[in-house]
């Protein structure tokens, strides 16, 4: 993990595509899409079911790496509203640990804007608060960069990726990007693509002068993002 300054909030970037927010002791993911698969399978494409398992063990291991008081899933957390109910016996126990043993809250996604119910026993979310936005010392935790907002912000939504040549070769990694008031975090969920950052969407959404945050072990790589 390294360190970046974002307005004037001191945040580490982990190579998993998560932030820690040091001074509240807070872990924040995006786009986790818990049972991609088994959304598809209900309509006959059927994948390896294992991607919401693979995302929870990542996750825990984060969590038991750097026990965060706080846990903020930055929208798509579930691929539907449904995903909870779908998720294994075990891996619902598992995610119901973590929402249970730490401030959990769900930011709602386009995915997943179902879990905005509040009526539990129509809408299981696996425990958590859950809410549309927040403004959070200062930041905005939402889902979707708003290009209207000139508010220092945190977002996921767009699953980031860069596209570099290596070695007479393409190399593809998830980054976060990152302009002077907007920060979007890679999507954390093992089952999930990406939009390489130079796509028009994305550059629309965050505006100009951003830069392609690419976590090592121990430095960031930052790539201008051509406008």
């Amino acid at each position: 993990m390294v360190p970046v300054l974002f307005s004037g909030h001191h945040l580490l970037a982990l190579k998993d595509g998560a932030l820690l927010w040091p001074a509240r002791g807070a872990l924040l993911v995006a786009d986790l899409h818990l049972e991609k698969a088994s959304w598809f399978a209900r309509w006959g494409q059927m994948l390896p079911p294992y991607d919401s398992l693979a995302t929870l063990d990542t996750l825990e291991a984060l969590v038991d790496a750097h026990r965060p008081r706080e846990i903020w899933c930055l929208g798509d957390s579930f691929h539907d509203a449904r995903g909870c109910e779908r998720l294994p016996q075990a891996a619902q126990e598992r995610l119901r640990a973590l929402t249970g043993a730490t401030r959990f809250t769900w930011i709602t996604g386009n995915h997943d804007r179902g879990l905005l119910s509040p009526d539990t026993a129509i809408v299981d979310r696996c425990g958590g608060e859950v809410m549309e936005e927040a403004v959070v010392d200062g930041l905005v935790l939402r889902h979707e960069a708003d290009p209207h907002d000139s508010r220092p912000e945190l977002s996921g939504h767009f699953h980031p990726k860069l596209r570099v040549g290596a070695r007479g070769r393409q190399v593809s990694r998830r980054c976060f990007v990152a302009t002077r008031t907007k920060l979007v975090l890679p999507a954390f969920g093992a089952l999930t693509g990406g939009l390489d950052v130079d796509h028009p969407e994305l550059r629309r959404a965050v505006g100009a002068g951003a830069e392609a945050w690419v976590p090592l072990a121990d430095r960031l790589l930052r790539f201008p993002i051509a406008a």
